[in-house]
C-alpha cells in the first residue's frame, strides 16, 4: 500500500505551478511549500506540473530546484520529481557509473528487474535509452564482470508475465534443477538464471516454497553454504526482492540509518521509490523485522527539511 497521501481537493497544474514560482523567487526560498505541493502529489500530477512550469516560465522546473536547494533535501526533492521511469534510469546509470561496484551498488538494477511490473522496467529501459543513447544492458555488459553480468542482464531484458499463474509441478521440478545447481555449486548455472529471469513473481514464490519443502533449508540458505562472494550475495538478493520486496525495502531502510552516519542515497531510493507503491507494507515488516518504528528510527537518524520531506512521503504532516 502506498504511503503518498493526496489532497482531497488537488490544485490545477497552473495554480501550484504558480505555487512554486514563487516559493523559489525573491531572497531565499521557501522550502516548506515546496514539500507541500510536490510532497502530496502523484506521478501524473507532477507530470503536469513540471511540463505547465515550463510552459509559464520557460524553464525546467528540475533545473530551478536544483539551483534552489542544497544537500540531501535537493536530492530526495529532485528523485521524486522525475518520472518514475527516468528515476530509475537515472539511478541505475549512478549505480553502473560507479568504478568499485559492489553488490551495495547493484542493488537498484534488481529492484528494477524484480520489485518493479514488467511495464516499468520495459518503460525503464526505454528512458535510459534516451537519456544515454544507449541500453541499459550495454552498460551493464561494459561495466559489470562475469558472472554478475549474465544474471543481471538476463534480469533486465525480460517481461515476466504478470497476473497469478502457478503450476505446481513446474515449481517441483525447478526447484530439483535449483538444488542440483546449488549441490555441485554451480551457481552460474544456466537453469539458475533462466528460471530467475523468466518466471512470472507467483510462480518463483512457490518455486521457493517447495524447495523449503523437499530439502528442509530455503533455497537462501542453499546459497549462502556455496560461498560469500558476490554471486552468492546477488543471488539472494534476487530472491530477497522477488519473494518480499517489502522486507528488501524495510533492509534497505535500516542499512542506512544504522551505524556511524547515514547513507541518504539509500535512504532515498527506499522511501522515494516505494511512496506510490508499498511503503506503508514496507513500514509493517520494518516493525516486524526490527522490534522498531521506521518512522521514529527515520526522524532519529534525519533533520530540518529533508526529514520533513521524507516524512511527508511516508504519510505523515510536518
Amino acid at each position: 500500500m502506498a504511503s503518498l497521501k493526496l489532497p482531497e481537493v488537488v490544485p490545477s497544474p497552473t495554480q501550484d505551478s504558480e505555487r512554486l514560482r514563487k516559493a523559489v523567487q525573491g531572497y531565499g526560498t521557501d522550502e516548506k511549500t515546496i514539500i507541500l505541493v510536490l510532497g502530496h502529489r502523484n506521478a501524473q500530477q507532477r507530470k503536469e506540473i513540471r511540463e505547465t512550469y515550463q510552459q509559464l516560465y520557460n524553464e525546467s522546473l528540475i533545473d530551478r530546484l536544483h539551483s534552489e536547494l542544497s544537500g540531501d533535501f535537493r536530492n530526495a526533492v529532485i528523485l521524486w520529481t522525475y518520472d518514475p521511469q527516468e528515476r530509475h534510469a537515472r539511478l541505475a546509470k549512478e549505480a553502473l557509473k560507479t568504478k568499485k561496484k559492489g553488490i551495495k551498488h547493484l542493488q537498484v538494477l534488481v529492484e528494477i528487474a524484480c520489485a518493479s511490473t514488467p511495464n516499468h522496467l520495459v518503460a525503464v529501459r526505454q528512458a535510459y535509452c534516451s537519456l544515454f543513447d544507449c541500453s541499459l544492458e550495454e552498460d551493464i555488459i561494459a561495466s559489470v564482470s562475469p558472472p554478475l553480468r549474465k544474471l543481471l542482464v538476463s534480469l533486465v531484458s525480460s517481461y515476466r508475465y504478470d497476473k497469478v499463474a502457478v503450476n505446481l509441478e513446474v515449481a517441483k521440478l525447478e526447484a530439483s534443477k535449483l538444488h542440483e545447481a546449488i549441490n555441485s555449486k554451480q551457481l552460474h548455472d544456466d537453469h539458475i538464471v533462466w528460471i530467475l529471469s523468466t518466471r512470472n513473481l507467483f510462480q518463483l514464490r512457490e518455486t521457493f516454497a517447495c524447495y523449503k519443502n523437499l530439502y528442509g533449508n530455503t533455497l537462501e540458505q542453499g546459497i549462502k553454504k556455496c560461498g560469500n562472494g558476490d554471486l552468492e550475495s546477488l543471488l539472494n538478493l534476487v530472491i530477497w526482492c522477488i519473494d518480499c520486496p517489502e522486507k528488501h525495502f524495510a533492509k534497505v531502510v535500516r542499512d542506512s540509518i544504522l551505524g556511524l552516519g547515514t547513507d541518504e542515497d539509500s535512504l532515498n531510493r527506499a522511501i522515494v521509490t516505494r511512496a506510490e507503491t508499498d511503503l506503508l507494507t514496507v513500514r509493517f515488516e520494518y516493525a516486524n523485522m526490527y522490534k522498531s518504528s521506521l518512522d521514529d528510527d527515520v526522524v532519529g537518524d534525519t533533520s530540518g527539511d529533508y526529514r520533513d520531506f521524507l516524512m511527508t512521503l511516508l504519510g505523515k504532516v510536518y
